[in-house]
């Protein structure tokens, strides 16, 4: 199906900022293993109606790219981007970082969710994670590869984050095809019927738009940015 879209561009903006108050328990004996670094990532969802799917986080070294715009998404974006399936892409994650994660659950419009992920010290150590936002075709967010191998402990960074578009799956936002709550239709199909590079996602068209085949109405609409997350070193 041809549809119209504006084009959209996504945008990460990043601040550091220094945040009190964290936990930290300073009984924990591994909390003061020699050699260890950790950090706290929260992530909220601003979205009015659109979940974001269990998280994939890696901490990893810059021999590793989660995903690059204007290249072809790896197989396991295809499943997180199309499915919300994280499982594949820690799996390839794991060959080539220092460690890796899933988020507890779905993250509801509004929410937010905390993890904290650990690793040997290291230089160039950066952080990365994706997650769909379920109701469309193969749209996710996340961070590629933030630097916080110079971050001090207790300091933090804010990032504002857009949506992306995994180029892998039409946005035809069809009810056969959208795999969130707003549908409950197909989620990975391993056929590739778009453009299949990475790419700023331009936002979807729904029914109250006057595409009479969306399963989505006005409320699935989403703007930039649509996650805010804080990364915070531990110790």
């Amino acid at each position: 199906m041809d549809m119209l879209k504006s084009a959209t561009l996504a945008l990460l903006v990043t601040g550091p900022l220094v945040l009190t108050g964290c936990d930290h328990n300073d009984d924990d004996s591994d909390d003061d293993e020699p050699g260890r670094v950790s950090f706290e990532l929260r992530v909220t969802n601003l979205t009015a109606a659109q979940p974001l799917s269990p998280l994939a986080v890696v901490l990893h070294d810059s021999a590793y790219s989660m995903w690059s715009v204007g290249s072809s998404a790896g197989d396991g974006l295809e499943h997180l981007a199309e499915g919300g399936d994280n499982t594949e892409l820690l799996s390839e994650a794991a060959n080539s970082s220092t460690a890796t994660m899933s988020g507890g659950g779905v993250i509801a419009p509004g929410q937010n969710e905390s993890l904290i992920i650990e690793a040997d010290e290291m230089n160039g150590l950066a952080l990365s994670f994706a997650t769909m936002l379920v109701n469309t075709n193969d749209a996710f967010t996340g961070i590629n590869a933030v630097d916080v191998s110079g971050m001090m402990a207790g300091s933090s960074k804010q990032l504002f984050i857009a949506a992306y578009d995994a180029g892998t799956e039409g946005n035809s936002e069809l009810a056969s095809t959208v795999p969130g709550p707003a549908a409950g239709g197909e989620g990975y199909n391993p056929a590739r019927d778009d453009r299949d590079s990475v790419g700023g996602h331009p936002g979807v068209v729904t029914h109250d738009d006057g595409l009479s085949g969306s399963a989505l109405n006005e409320s699935h609409r989403f703007d930039n940015p649509v996650a805010h997350v804080t990364i915070t070193r531990m110790q």
